[in-house]
């Protein structure tokens, strides 16, 4: 370890970082005097510099405790004014914003939703709903607009197998959200020439020209979704293809597509030569058309982090170093984790730096296992080699984070990656003939739709690799999930056990031995220690469901329109019509919970001359203002009521 730490300084700058956002996330109520501290790193800085050369080896521990410290502090600063910027303050009351979109409009089924950043009077980023119409199909990146709104912070619909979409929005940047009809809106004609908007902006025109070039619908979002990052156009079930598969990285612009760019780009500067001070040239010109990509495919996480690998890498070639290594690797997790430290905990980046680490650490070792010999086999073998790392990289985030993993993923990539390159420099040289042909009178329309033809035909050939993936028997281990402690457990195996076969050192072995004893008796515990079924009343947006939940599953029961649910020890009624309202009772039956649903006209008084519950639950079919008027009134009357939206599920032990 010390070895390894030793080549990668920036390994060692990004500890004290990760420890500082670290701490302010387990320890939110942890408030340090955090200039008085970089105070320090900086004056333990300053007076290191000044050893002399008897002390200077024995005392620089002081210029390596002041760099952490700074460093160290540093991060909890950035991470505390990124989470002011997140803090929901929003009046309570519908007043006016101005604000700019950041990014490309996305068409929902009865909304457009866009993501803006207020300017007046808070500076906040939120995530509005328009009513549909042709001024809101119009809107683009960089356009200002005014707004008249209640905006309301983002909350959990509390279900017992849902994830934390609070956290969720927190780390994307987003404090709340509200819909818009269309009187309560317009542009101001103003646009924002900030960096963000404007790359999505331009990111939007690639969009419109790829939409002219190639006409099937499905080939463009996935061409999209390969090129630019974008694929707010591709159907959920091609989506849900490429996750079953483990093909679902080719969706997201990462290292494979933006290391295609970049040999496109360095072909593109080939003409330099490979010496002298053309050469620094080349590689100068590849880092900022690397960079315009990066702007073009609009920056997030994994293209940042690959395009700082690479830049390192072309800063090593005009120095003659070897550029892509682990420490290239730290310093973009350094650079990006100062800049934004909720990337952290943001999946796509854990994911993205896991899938590269496993890749230098796992890819050497097992391409030594077999010398395969001509340039086909060598090809396979290494992209087989780079598949098998990735996956033994990630699968331990997919089991925590998802529960599933893809079990013909190798056979899926060694045919879909190829492709994948294939397509990406067809449509590089589609866009190119394209401006060519345009200033040619179309004098290379016959190159310009062969193009098209093959970027068309790959894709389609791909999806179909992909959907026959997904269709084979057992494509994916389902409901696999592990706890938070098992995480660690299993990453420690998976890399120590790897050392072992490699080294055949003992001492590894031992640990991954103890670190899988370990995962198992956490299992045993877990499995022990099962939480016992629950009858819930979910939260699902404007529709009753009814279910009993085990094992972190759904089992949805008959559930009667109006009638007696099952359980073993309470007495739980659910109405959803006015079929009672000409019943009398001599006197009101007792139950212990009375579940209303789907009607707009119960009224209590009525209810209560028929029943005597002890808890009124509303679910989520109920309209607002109906719910809202039956917690008025059981309050009125001494009823404890659990309205579903508002609170969340409904759970009763079964």
């Amino acid at each position: 370890m010390n070895a390894f730490v030793g080549k990668t300084p920036f390994f060692r700058l990004l500890l004290p970082v990760i420890a500082g956002i670290a701490a302010c996330a387990l320890l939110p109520a942890w408030a340090p005097s955090l200039y008085c501290l970089i105070s320090i790193g900086l004056i333990l800085i300053f007076l290191s510099c000044f050893f002399g050369i008897n002390i200077r080896y024995s005392g620089r521990w002081v210029f390596g405790a002041g760099l952490y410290l700074f460093l160290f502090s540093l991060a909890i600063l950035q991470y505390r004014e990124q989470e002011k910027n997140r803090e929901y303050f929003f009046s309570n009351e519908s007043q006016y914003y101005t604000g700019v979109l950041l990014d490309i409009p996305e068409i929902k089924p009865r909304s457009i939703a866009c993501n803006v950043k207020i300017s007046y009077p808070y500076q906040q980023k939120v995530k509005l709903y328009l009513a549909q119409d042709s001024a809101s199909r119009e809107l683009k990146p960089a356009d200002e607009i005014i707004f008249y709104a209640r905006i309301q912070p983002f909350r959990n619909f509390g279900n017992p197998d849902d994830f934390d979409y609070v956290q969720y929005m927190k780390i994307k940047g987003f404090t709340g959200s509200t819909y818009i009809p269309e009187s309560d809106w317009q542009k101001t004609g103003r646009q924002s020439h900030a960096i963000t908007p404007q790359s999505q902006r331009l990111r939007l025109k690639a969009l419109t020209m790829y939409r002219s070039l190639i006409d099937n619908k499905d080939a463009c979002a996935f061409i999209s979704a390969l090129t630019l990052g974008y694929r707010g156009d591709l159907s959920d079930d091609i989506q849900e293809a490429f996750r079953a598969s483990g093909t679902a990285h080719v969706l997201a612009v990462s290292g494979l597509h933006v290391g295609i760019i970049y040999m496109i780009i360095s072909l593109m500067f080939s003409f330099l030569g490979k010496s002298g001070w053309r050469f620094i040239l080349r590689q100068s010109l590849v880092i900022l058309t690397l960079w315009i990509y990066v702007f073009l495919a609009g920056g997030s996480a994994s293209v940042m982090r690959a395009a700082i690998m690479l830049s390192f890498f072309c800063l090593g070639n005009m120095i003659n170093q070897r550029g892509f290594t682990y420490n290239t690797l730290a310093a973009a997790a350094f650079f990006i984790l100062l800049f934004n430290p909720f990337s952290l905990f943001d999946i796509s980046f854990q994911m993205s730096f896991s899938a590269v680490a496993a890749i230098l650490y796992f890819q050497p070792k097992l391409y030594a296992l077999y010398k395969p010999k001509g340039r086909i086999k060598k090809y396979v073998w290494d992209l087989f080699t780079v598949s098998t790392a990735a996956q033994l990289g990630v699968f331990p985030l997919v089991l925590y984070y998802f529960g599933t993993f893809p079990t013909w993923f190798f056979i899926t990539n060694l045919l879909v990656v190829p492709l994948i390159g294939i397509i990406i420099y067809a449509s590089a040289a589609l866009v190119a003939v394209d401006a060519i042909n345009r200033m040619a009178a179309g004098f290379f329309d016959r190159i310009e739709s062969l193009l098209q033809w093959i970027a068309e035909t790959l894709t389609e050939i791909t999806l179909r690799i992909v959907q026959i993936s997904e269709s084979l028997p057992f494509a994916q281990l389902a409901d696999s999930f592990i706890t938070t402690i098992q995480l660690p457990l299993m990453v420690l195996f998976v890399f120590l056990f790897a050392t072992f076969l490699y080294t055949h050192r003992a001492e590894p072995l031992i640990i991954a031995l103890a670190s899988l004893f370990a995962f198992q008796m956490v299992t045993l515990e877990n499995q022990l220690h099962k939480p016992p079924p629950q009858l819930v009343v979910f939260n699902s947006s404007g529709r009753s469901e009814i279910a009993l939940f085990a094992e972190g599953k759904r089992h949805f029961l008959s559930v009667p329109g109006n009638g007696f649910l099952p359980h073993p020890q309470k007495r739980i009624l659910h109405l959803s019509d006015d079929a009672l309202a000409g019943f009398v009772a001599l006197s009101p039956f007792p139950v212990d919970i009375l579940v209303l649903s789907d009607h707009a006209g119960f009224k209590m008084g009525q209810l209560l001359s028929l029943f005597e519950p002890s808890l009124v639950v509303l679910d989520s079919s109920l309209p607002p203002g109906v719910a809202n008027r039956m917690t008025v009134e059981c309050g009125l009357l001494g009823i404890q009521v659990h309205d579903v939206t508002k609170e969340g599920a409904f759970s009763l032990i079964f």
